[in-house]
């Protein structure tokens, strides 16, 4: 079992041990066990009203340990808040998050029961999504470059050819023919994401030399008229 599991049990028990040992306590000094249940139970319908907030936190508490959408040491992150980070501890009230520049992030167990919730711990693989331009006088090289892209990655020891991988045209634009990659690592590590995403775009850079083009970057093409060059040749009269 996870640390949130056994966290939560241990809560669990110790509530229930405090509480039957107080009724049995109770029971031996003559108390009616019926009678105080009842008055608990008008009590705690008081409380409830008084302390909503409390109860809502509470009950989000139960849901993220009955639920488990994350546990201790998962990053998660919600498109719906400015939440990111990793989680340290999950408490009855409130979730510490350690965010990336190691502040102490405290949330109440009861947003996460209206917000939606992102945990990329639990991703299986990492996605390389890159578009890269080509000149447009490399026109007939495009696809030799991208036949040996994509044999290069479906090759790569790092790439999970079984997910789904395309490298293929896709727009022509303003200053470049336009190809992207998409394709998805094995390791759902997030440095060694990095390190196998370099190691592919220098891969690329290699192949596209090799094929004796080059990237693009954005030009501009001015078309003067010939009647505007005689003008100007001719100058002023």
């Amino acid at each position: 079992m996870d640390q949130t599991t056994v966290g939560a049990m241990g809560k669990l028990l110790r509530a229930s041990i405090f509480v039957t040992s107080a009724l049995v306590v109770l029971q031996s000094f003559g108390y009616s066990i019926s009678g105080v249940l009842a008055f608990g139970g008008i009590g705690g319908l008081a409380i409830g009203f008084a302390a909503k907030d409390l109860l809502a936190n509470f009950f989000g508490g139960l849901m993220i340990y009955l639920d488990r959408p994350f546990k201790v040491g998962d990053w998660i992150r919600s498109p719906d808040q400015e939440i990111e980070g990793t989680v340290e501890d999950i408490g009855w009230r409130q979730t510490c998050i350690r965010t990336f520049d190691k502040r102490p992030l405290y949330v109440p167990n009861a947003t996460f029961t209206n917000i939606s919730v992102e945990n990329p711990s639990r991703m299986t693989n990492r996605r390389i999504y890159e578009n890269i331009g080509l000149r447009y006088e490399d026109a007939p090289k495009v696809a030799a470059v991208i036949a040996d892209i994509k044999a290069m990655l479906q090759q790569h020891p790092d790439i999970d050819a079984n997910q789904t991988l395309i490298v293929n045209l896709n727009s022509f634009g303003a200053s470049s023919l336009d190809f992207f990659i998409y394709t998805f690592t094995r390791t759902t590590d997030w440095v060694q994401y990095h390190e196998i995403k370099q190691d592919v775009l220098s891969r690329v850079i290699d192949i596209v030399q090799s094929n004796e083009a080059d990237f693009a970057f954005p030009t501009q093409t001015v078309h003067i008229p010939d009647a505007v060059r005689l003008a100007e040749a001719s100058g002023p009269e």
